[in-house]
């Protein structure tokens, strides 16, 4: 009898580290759904090349998560990994920025992520089985200037999943983080050359880092390979401090 598919839910997968999750996950044998908020180009663009769901929202509606998770639940029966990746940037002095905007980073960045969890954890409770993995940042621990915002984002998305961790050990359920430094995705684009030789420069190897790279810890995280690894946070920073 062939073994059940496991099921994982990805948000933000459209494109960039959210891309390369959802493809490595497919080529691990996962049954994946993701969401998606605008890029319905990329979104179609996955689903032309793999056999995935696709669903379009908004992380900053609180009935986003609530509306997708039960979508999964009942088309797949269950979610083994929930991978929480949507995320947004806001740059600039702390005090020149519509504090509108520092609202909207807060919903997407942390309370979605929370929103999420707080639906897919019953199922998992009841299987006494799953795997959380939280996508944060290295300005999270370490915070960064012009980001002040954002950082406090990730890094309540690390308190968060540590404190989860250690509630729901007992039920068999993994919660971890990853924390990423300059991975060279779209949302680096605004950067010019000078800029990204300087952030090349604070990097020991010199590069910016590839989704990929980023995708292979999550799946590592979701295997039995880290089968006693729960309320850690692995940063994936090319040995940035």
């Amino acid at each position: 009898m062939a073994e059940k598919r496991k099921v994982a839910l990805v948000t933000g997968g459209s494109r960039g580290i959210g891309r390369a999750i959802v493809e490595r996950l497919i080529k691990e044998g996962f049954i994946v759904a993701f969401t998606y908020r605008e890029d319905i180009g990329a979104a179609l663009e996955l689903l032309d090349q793999y056999p995935v769901w696709a669903m379009k929202t908004d992380a900053q509606m609180i009935s986003s998560a609530e509306e997708t998770v039960d979508t999964v639940l009942e088309h797949f029966g269950g979610i083994d990994l929930l991978v929480n990746n949507c995320g947004i940037s806001v740059q600039g002095p702390f005090d020149a920025v519509d504090f509108q905007r520092y609202d909207q980073l807060m919903q997407v960045n942390l309370m979605s992520a929370m929103r999420y969890c707080y639906r897919a954890v019953p199922s998992m409770i009841s299987k006494k089985s799953g795997c959380i993995v939280n996508i944060s940042s290295i300005w999270g621990s370490k915070g960064a200037s012009c980001e002040s915002v954002y950082s406090a984002s990730k890094a309540g998305l690390e308190s968060f999943s540590k404190s989860l961790a250690k509630e729901l050990a007992p039920s068999g359920i993994r919660v971890n983080v990853i924390s990423p430094g300059v991975i060279d995705t779209s949302m680096n684009v605004g950067f010019d050359m000078e800029e990204r030789s300087q952030l090349k420069e604070a990097i020991p190897l010199g590069r910016f880092g590839r989704p990929e790279e980023i995708a292979n810890v999550v799946w590592f995280l979701s295997s039995e390979e880290s089968s006693f690894i729960t309320g850690e946070n692995i940063r994936v920073s090319g040995g940035q401090d």
